[in-house]
């Protein structure tokens, strides 16, 4: 699977601060990096409707049972509202017992610094 580009649901305004989130997910076989992917479109279809979300990406390398995410937010409660509601609650809770290592970080920058870079994601990942 290629990495899904940059979507933009919602234009952020000019200068604002935007939450940044990035996650990274390594299945422990690779049966679960395929159920990860099956569900993928579910999630990725909330992301596109999901009030206060500035963009998102996806990069998957489904045959090393690894995934990342990127996305921006008006905040980090849009980002808690998006998680917790929609398919993504329930196929995160699903797909909880399928992960090895699942790392996890956010930070905020500003809206011009948007699409925010995979190499800046991966630095803050490690």
């Amino acid at each position: 699977m290629p990495t899904l580009p940059w979507t933009v649901p919602n234009t952020p305004p000019a200068g604002a601060d935007v939450h940044v989130f990035a996650s990274r997910f390594e299945t422990r076989t690779l049966l679960g990096a395929v159920r990860f992917l099956m569900r993928t479109a579910g999630v990725w279809r909330q992301v596109g409707r999901a009030p206060g979300a500035y963009g998102a990406s996806l990069k998957a390398q489904p045959f090393r049972r690894t995934f990342w995410t990127l996305s921006a937010w008006e905040s980090a409660e849009a980002l808690k509202a998006f998680a917790g509601g929609g398919v993504h609650a329930p196929v995160s809770r699903g797909l909880a017992g399928e992960m090895r290592d699942v790392r996890f970080a956010s930070w905020t920058t500003s809206s011009e610094e948007l699409p925010v870079r995979w190499e800046e994601a991966a630095r803050r990942l490690r």
